[in-house]
């Protein structure tokens, strides 16, 4: 092994291979039809032809195609984070077009798709079901047509589609937001979710049911209830989600009754939570298209799902729950088959994410699609350690701390390594152990890492999820900081080389730990905010008073406390060199927060870089861009810790070196 600083070594974990070696996997499904469910369908990121959505498929055989024409993209943008891009029914794909959002349908992978929806309308399309009873598609319609007529903001329905005449017809409408639509295999009911500002659907949503009418384009008028949500009877918010509805028309849902999200059955004498345990079955329902169980087809009792990561099988007839080993640790976006398979997306610290099938019978697994096959020896992967560390206010934070590895490399006796300190978006999502070559691109180069699930993060049940109620921008800084220094005292990496970054929310907890606490010695922020009152006037629909939960009402007093936690009004303060990364096009985080910010720090001086992508919205998919954050980030870092990287034409300009 050679002797060299750490942030020297030479790893073959390049960034044209994070992109180019692989794409991402996103949502699955399988046909509404058991007799057409033996093809398993997938839509999946092309970062090699600009972040292009792909509909995929695969038979029985294992024989894999491509759907979506080289000129569309199957994409929806409802919520402005879409998901729910495609559902299929009878070998037919039904998916938004990134393009237009108009719905289209392709009956089959060499078909030219065909409109079903008024592409000159200003609507948006995502989580829809085809119902063979009525012969109708049920989808959450997003109307922004309503905006160029004076309204506020968008509005959001419950439609259903007639595809041959392009006829559409209102069925729920009056909630701030809706989705998961879906009819009773009777054609009688539909149930659906829906919630108020300021909520966000993992505060507290509502499950309701109403009766359909003989056509299926009217909802039987009394006759919608709310069945379950909102708040339980000592005052506390319930999220419920993802309803369903077996083959005896029995209503299913995820529900945090009990702090985790935990499955029920619906049932006049209370509702039955299927498999009661401390840990999770889904996550925050940020993006349409969850698929956090799959029912045994043909009215079987079992339902495939899984908690704490693990796959198992929950039997509704006594309870039971088996898990079965698959060689991951992670599994996710379930798909149930008639011939006896169950597909789904999983990972492991050391694998990347795949979409596996599982024969039921037999218990043997296949892989059907990497997300990701790039050649490289797993020496040179760092395998994560999930940690906890004290925190402010007598509590608990956790993460996930991975330590430098590159079987080349060692360092000089003595010397510690540099720390990036990782923030999570959303606030309220957390880190997974799936094997990310952007995490590895540092890790073997000698940088160590650690992921901050700060309170507010998923996973950790109701309790951990709501301690950011009101304290964004206060907590998440301290668990950051805190697991910084919690490092530094167990000596494992170097006091004097701190780094920090974050992405979107994260990006907003970056720049506040920069701002607020002399932890850091170097930070960049992808996307991040950081003018709070800004992005209140300015962001999209989805999340326009998501900050009232996470911070106040916004009123005279709350306006104190966000000008308070912005570091845009701080910046007396900011004595730490700092980068910014952002698309032009971004409608989550205007672009020009983070050049005000960017313009502050190089006018003090400050070693300072922005790199401004042309075409990206929030969260970069395009390939070449993706590349250039992350070695901009790592030559950033390079040049103000003054270590020089090993990878050589890689320079990006730096204000105040």
């Amino acid at each position: 092994m050679q002797v060299a600083r750490y942030g020297t070594w030479k790893s073959p974990i390049s960034s044209k291979m994070t992109t180019e070696s692989g794409v991402d996997l996103l949502v699955l499904n399988v046909d509404g039809d058991p007799n057409f469910s033996d093809t398993v369908y997938w839509n999946e990121i092309h970062f090699d032809e600009k972040g292009r959505y792909v509909i995929c498929s695969s038979n029985k055989p294992g024989e894999k195609t491509q759907w979506t024409p080289s000129d569309l993209n199957a994409r929806s943008t409802v919520h402005e984070y879409g998901g729910g891009d495609f559902f299929v029914y009878q070998g037919v794909v039904y998916f938004s077009n990134f393009q237009d959002q108009a719905l289209y349908r392709q009956t089959s992978p060499a078909a030219a798709p065909e409109a079903v929806t008024d592409v000159t309308k200003k609507y948006r399309y995502a989580d829809g079901q085809w119902s063979p009873k009525k012969s109708l598609i049920y989808i959450v319609r997003e109307d922004h047509d309503v905006v160029k007529a004076g309204a506020k903001e968008a509005q959001n329905t419950i439609v259903a589609i007639n595809p041959d005449s392009k006829e559409q017809f209102v069925l729920v409408s009056g909630a701030d937001f809706h989705s998961s639509p879906k009819v009773s295999p009777d054609g009688k009911k539909i149930v659906w979710v829906q919630w108020f500002h300021p909520n966000m659907p993992w505060d507290s949503t509502e499950i309701w049911v109403a009766e359909l009418s003989p056509s299926g384009t009217e909802i039987v008028k009394g006759s919608a209830q709310k069945v379950v949500g909102g708040k339980d009877a000592t005052g506390q918010d319930l999220s419920v989600m993802q309803p369903s509805w077996t083959a005896n028309n029995e209503l299913l849902y995820i529900g945090d009754q009990t702090d985790w999200w935990n499955l029920y059955q619906r049932a006049e004498i209370g509702d039955i939570n299927l498999h009661e345990t401390n840990a999770e079955i889904g996550g925050p329902q940020r993006q349409f298209g969850k698929a956090s169980y799959a029912l045994e087809p043909n009215g079987g009792s079992r339902i495939v799902t899984s908690f704490k990561g693990d796959l198992g099988i929950l039997d509704t007839r006594n309870k039971s729950y088996r898990k079965i080993e698959t060689g991951l640790s992670v599994h996710d976006k379930f798909g149930w088959t008639a011939d006896g398979f169950i597909y789904c997306i999983a990972y492991s610290a050391s694998k990347f994410p795949q979409l596996i099938r599982l024969n039921i019978s037999t218990e043997q697994v296949e892989v059907i699609r990497l997300s990701a096959s790039p050649q490289v020896d797993s020496a040179y992967f760092s395998i994560p350690e999930k940690i906890s560390w004290p925190t402010t206010n007598n509590e608990t934070s956790h993460g996930l701390y991975y330590p430098p590895v590159n079987k080349d490399y060692k360092a000089p006796e003595g010397e510690l390594p540099p720390l990036l300190v990782r923030a999570h978006g959303g606030p309220t999502s957390a880190y997974s152990v799936s094997l990310d070559l952007k995490l590895q691109y540092f890790t073997s180069r000698g940088f160590a890492v650690l992921c901050v699930d700060y309170r507010g993060s998923t996973g950790y049940g109701k309790k951990y999820r709501h301690r950011l109620r009101g304290q964004w921008g206060v907590l998440d800084i301290d668990d950051c900081s805190t697991g910084a220094k919690h490092l530094v005292a167990s000596g494992k990496v170097d006091p004097n080389q701190i780094c920090i970054d974050g992405r979107s929310a994260g990006g907003y907890t970056t720049l506040a730990c920069l701002t607020f606490t002399d932890t850091f010695n170097v930070g960049v922020s992808h996307f991040g905010i950081s003018d709070l009152e800004v992005l209140m006037a300015d962001t999209h629909k989805f999340e326009s008073r998501y900050l009232e939960t996470l911070i106040a009402p916004y009123d005279e007093n709350g306006r104190k406390i966000y000008r308070e936690r912005s570091p845009i009004n701080h910046v007396d303060k900011l004595s730490t060199p700092m980068g910014f990364f952002q698309g032009d096009e971004d409608k989550v985080v205007p672009p020009n927060q983070a050049k005000m910010l960017y313009d502050v720090v190089k006018n003090k001086g400050l070693p300072a870089m922005f790199v401004l992508f042309k075409g990206e919205q929030h969260g970069f998919r395009q390939a070449e861009n993706i590349q250039a954050s992350l070695d901009g980030e790592f030559y950033f870092f390079g040049k103000v810790l003054g270590f020089e990287p090993a990878d050589k034409g890689i320079e990006f300009p730096v204000d105040n070196l």
